[in-house]
């Protein structure tokens, strides 16, 4: 059987773990439990190692992202479980995941439905993020930001360094297995309203989320995103040149800036696509 690590970030969770630890270790008393303190400044600590786990600190707040690198690089289990320590996520949803992922996925990720979603705006958001994935992908994304997932320790750590220090991390890794060839399995879980206050705030972070749009596309394959808006450009400049050659019989400059500008962003589509390959092999090569 295969030894298992669960991983808690928490930043101020003082309250959510005094529930969502005790669960753990009665569903499951031989795994390693991991709560990352990110900088927080209530009793997270001393909750944590009240009830049995292993606590990793930090002197400041570096970010979800950061925190879940610094647990998977201390785990010692061969199954990565991440859940948030807010009370959302029920540990009696874990044996589903390891079910999973015994059918031979590499992730398994915890799928929410639309009564999951914090708020009608980020709702919708997810659903637009979902979408783009799967476009990408080729494979329904149910939930492409869900933070509860298990995963192969060896897999996973391949693309630590990819990971950012933030709150997209869910995105980031979840584009890496699907651009490995790793599979990837959804499972639908039930989330419950979180103990305590978010630390998202719309405002800061809504620019942050916007950029995972990007990103998306940039990890998985850029020429996907470069190449339409090539080809919108190569069409409006053909547009406009019609337009100018019926009604002024001549070659306007705004025309030939629209042509470049398309073959500029396509030649840019084109190292970016070599750019994400080397990336990955660079990845792949590195992992012990």
């Amino acid at each position: 059987m295969s030894t298992i690590s669960i991983i808690l970030p928490a930043k101020n969770e003082a309250e959510g773990l005094r529930k969502t630890l005790p669960a753990l270790r009665e569903l499951m008393p031989g795994a390693e439990l991991i709560v990352v303190d990110d900088g927080s400044t209530d009793a997270t600590a001393e909750v944590s190692r009240a009830h049995g786990a292993i606590v990793l600190g930090a002197p400041y707040s570096m970010g979800n992202g950061a925190a879940i690198k610094r647990g998977a690089r201390h785990a010692t289990g061969e199954i990565l479980i991440f859940m948030d320590a807010d009370g959302q996520h029920d540990p009696a949803s874990i044996p589903r995941l390891l079910e999973r992922m015994a059918e031979g996925y590499d992730m398994v990720v915890g799928a929410r439905d639309w009564s999951g979603q914090a708020g009608v705006s980020r709702g919708m958001a997810n659903t637009f993020y979902n979408w783009l994935a799967s476009r990408m992908t080729n494979f329904e994304v149910k939930d492409l930001t869900s933070g509860f997932r298990a995963v192969r320790a060896s897999k996973f750590r391949e693309f630590l360094h990819l990971l950012p220090n933030g709150f997209s991390y869910p995105t980031t890794s979840t584009m890496a297995f699907f651009r490995s060839a790793y599979p990837v399995a959804y499972e639908p879980i039930p989330v419950a309203k979180r103990i305590g206050t978010s630390h998202i705030r719309p405002l800061r972070d809504g620019v942050r989320f916007l950029l995972i749009i990007f990103k998306i596309a940039t990890l998985y394959s850029p020429l996907k995103l470069f190449a339409p808006v090539a080809v919108a450009f190569f069409l409006t400049g053909m547009s406009y040149y019609g337009y100018t050659y019926f009604t002024a019989h001549r070659f306007t400059n705004m025309s030939l800036l629209l042509f470049s500008a398309s073959v500029i962003i396509f030649l840019i589509g084109l190292i970016s696509e070599q750019i994400t390959n080397l990336t990955y092999l660079a990845a792949r090569h590195d992992d012990p």
